[in-house]
C-alpha cells in the first residue's frame, strides 16, 4: 500500500486553534480525526500565546496519523509582543507604538535565526530593525533609520560582533 500525504499549512494564534476554518475544512477530507489535530496544534502552540504563528499539518491518508509543525511566528509579531502593543504604526514616520532594547533586538533575532539569511548577528539586526522602521518602533530610543547608521558605523560592535547561530 503506497504512502499518501496530504500537507495543510495555516496561520493560528497560539494555543487557540479551532476546528473551524481554515483547519477543520482543509482537514475534513483527509479522513483524519479534526478534534484531535487541533488540540494537538493547541498543545504546541501554546508558547506563542496572542502570536499568530504558520502551522503545517501532515496527514497520512491511509493510516489517518498526523504531525503538526510549528513555524516561527513573523519578524513584526515577535516586535509587537516585546514592545505590548496590538499592532504597528499607521503612520510609522511621526507615530512611535515602542520602543525596543538592543538586547530584545538580539533576542527577536535569534528566534527568527532559521528564516534569516544573516550569518552575524550584526545583520540579522539590520533584517530586524528595517521591520521596525515600517512599524513605527523605536530602538534605544531612537528611530529606527538612525539606529541603522549606528549599527553601520560600528556604535554597537560590543553587543552585536558575535557569531549569529551561536549568539
Amino acid at each position: 500500500m503506497s504512502e499518501q500525504k496530504t500537507k495543510v499549512s495555516t496561520m493560528v494564534e497560539g494555543g487557540k486553534a479551532s476546528g473551524g476554518p481554515p483547519i477543520g475544512p482543509a482537514l475534513g477530507p483527509t479522513g483524519v480525526n479534526v478534534f484531535q489535530v487541533v488540540q494537538k496544534i493547541n498543545e504546541v502552540t501554546q508558547p506563542f500565546a496572542g502570536l499568530k504563528v504558520p502551522v503545517t499539518i501532515i496527514v497520512d491518508t491511509v493510516t489517518k496519523s498526523f504531525e503538526v509543525q510549528v513555524g516561527v511566528p513573523p519578524t513584526s509579531a515577535l516586535i509587537l509582543k516585546e514592545i505590548g502593543a496590538p499592532k504597528g504604526s499607521a503612520t510609522p514616520k511621526t507615530q512611535i507604538v515602542g520602543n525596543l532594547s538592543i538586547d530584545q533586538i538580539k533576542s527577536i533575532a535569534k528566534a527568527k535565526a532559521a528564516d534569516l539569511t544573516a550569518l552575524t548577528m550584526k545583520s540579522a539586526a539590520m533584517i530586524i530593525t528595517g521591520t521596525c522602521v515600517s512599524m513605527g518602533v523605536t530602538i534605544e530610543g531612537k528611530p529606527a533609520k538612525e539606529f541603522q547608521q549606528e549599527i553601520r558605523d560600528g556604535k554597537w560592535d560590543n553587543q552585536l560582533n558575535v557569531p549569529f547561530r551561536e549568539a
